[in-house]
């Protein structure tokens, strides 16, 4: 096998043997590698005739996309059937249209020149990271035809074998520039269904009695599993990404939803090991379930591993809930506490809830109380060296504003750092693809104070992991947002040459020292 897609990647070089870092066997990676090359395939069947492709196709390209995304589908039998589904469209399109194209042969993008091969893997990556996004707002209702017709343009530009840097360095700028959009449709999605969030504490303390922990990203998955648990007598608890589901006005109307379950998704096999609950995963990140908890983890939408029990399409979660049934929960009352001990978390910060105190923090930075803030978010891992987000959020000075996102913020966001006029100095803004609210508040600010997001005392520090990090990099980066520090490290599938690119144009960074870093941006 051949996969560099994820940070964990190994030796910081790419997965060659016959399992990746993630668990991923190199059977199933050939065969993510098939279904990509299908997808390539069907987008070039579509150029020139995009406005005789149907809903259907859209929606495959965009599931087989976020099937691909690390610690998503490891099911063999659930990626044939996707490549099998593409493939039908491709000879639908074919002979409705008279145009064809076979599926493309990846290898010849992991054996290109490596400068090619590493602008097509951001598109590639970024792609798939859009796609996720995408699949969520369209769950809800909400699709675009723009970016659907960019995800084919995206996959035939992975599949040209006579494109070099010079048509290529465009297409990874435009990723971002899509994912903007698409963040915003997402965003768009969830607060017209759910509400806009609001500042909430949630608990960390799980109730006695039955339960489930419902993990990864998908909102209306969790509305669905609270209308069925209700008046079960089963309550609901969050974990990883769902944590911010809490701070939506709509959840807030089921009392059963209790609060969250666990910290980062990397710490699951440990967490999961002694529960006495079933855990549905939504989306990623599922890690290969250890045989004691097997029986009690369940998948649903682009999710799979083998030997689990999905749920289809019919979102009927009573499998899961009788599974809580029968195990009970815990016999007291009993809290998993975070990283540094904390018993409960803040969440809810996004973009409506900032910028309506948005005059008291202009006002508290002209008068000085405010002197930076700090964006520290993305994906967290388990890969040694993560701890300098933690160590980098506690040396913060408590004349500055931490912002956070994403699941790397499980590394802090039970500490307290207390308040600036009134305001909490750490501010979790939601999941990874509230990156837009993010973009929002920092352009809000920047218009608040005449200047662009570069001239805000304002500095990015960001975690990745997987491809979601890898197209919000690519939407600041569209943005022209400079000067952001990336870790733990950077990635294996951009060549010196990009990077160098990279460093001249953007200024981005790897982290140093929590104590090196500061210095560095506080002068």
């Amino acid at each position: 096998m051949f996969c560099f897609q994820c940070e964990q990647t190994a030796k910081c070089a790419g997965c060659t043997n016959e399992m990746g870092v993630c668990g991923k066997k190199a059977d199933t990676a050939e065969l993510q590698d098939k279904l990509t090359g299908a997808l390539i395939g069907l987008a070039k069947t579509m150029e020139g005739v995009e406005g005789t492709v149907g809903d259907s196709a859209a929606a495959v390209v965009v599931e087989g996309l976020f099937a691909t995304l690390t610690n998503v589908n490891f099911d063999n039998d659930a990626i044939l059937a996707l490549a099998d589904r593409v493939e039908a469209e491709r000879q639908k399109l074919a002979s409705e249209s008279g145009k064809d194209a076979p599926s493309y042969d990846m290898g010849k993008l992991w054996g290109a020149d490596e400068d090619v091969r590493s602008l097509k893997s951001l598109i590639l990556f970024g792609i798939r990271g859009v796609a996720a996004y995408a699949y969520h707002a369209a769950v809800l209702g909400y699709t675009d035809e723009a970016i659907h017709a960019f995800l084919y343009k995206a996959l035939r530009a992975v599949g040209a074998d006579d494109w070099g840097t010079d048509e290529l360095l465009p297409i990874v700028l435009e990723v971002g520039e899509v994912n903007l959009a698409c963040m915003a449709l997402l965003d768009k999605a969830n607060t017209e269904t759910f509400g806009h969030p609001e500042p909430t504490e949630v608990s960390q303390t799980v109730e006695k009695g039955p339960f489930i922990v419902i993990s990864g990203h998908d909102l209306h998955d969790l509305k669905l599993l609270l209308e069925q648990t209700e008046g079960t007598g089963v309550n609901v608890y969050t974990h990883g990404e769902m944590l911010p589901a809490h701070a939506y006005p709509a959840f807030k109307q089921y009392p059963h939803l209790k609060g969250n379950f666990g910290t980062a998704w990397q710490n699951q096999q440990k967490e999961f090991a002694d529960l006495p609950a079933p855990v549905l995963f939504t989306t990623n990140c599922l890690m290969p379930p250890k045989e004691s908890y097997a029986d009690r983890v369940f998948t649903t939408d682009a999710v799979g591993y083998p030997g689990l029990q999905h749920v289809g399409p019919d979102k009927a979660f009573s499998p899961v809930i009788e599974k809580a049934l029968e195990l009970g929960g815990f016999d007291s009352d009993t809290t998993l506490s975070g990283i540094n001990g904390g018993n409960a978390v803040m969440t809810g910060f996004a973009r409506n809830a900032v910028m309506s105190v948005a005059e008291t923090v202009v006002d508290a930075v002209k008068a000085g109380a405010i002197k930076h803030f700090f964006l520290v978010g993305g994906c967290d891992g388990s890969r040694p060296g993560r701890n300098y987000y933690t160590e980098f959020v506690k040396q913060t000075p408590k004349d500055t504003v931490v912002l956070t996102l994403a699941c790397g913020k499980f590394r802090f966001n039970d500490l307290d750092l207390g308040t600036i006029g009134g305001l909490p100095r750490l501010m979790d803004i939601g999941q990874c693809n509230d990156a837009y609210s993010a973009i929002q508040i920092a352009l809000a600010l920047a218009d608040a104070f005449g200047c662009g997001v570069n001239d805000l005392p304002l500095s990015m520090v960001l975690s990745w992991y997987e491809q979601k990090a890898v197209c919000i990099l690519l939407t600041l980066l569209h943005l022209g947002i400079t000067d952001i520090r990336l870790g733990p490290t950077l990635p294996a599938f951009i060549s010196p040459n990009v990077l160098n690119l990279l460093v001249e144009k953007f200024d981005i960074a790897p982290i140093t020292t929590p104590e090196e870093d500061l210095k560095a941006i506080l002068g």
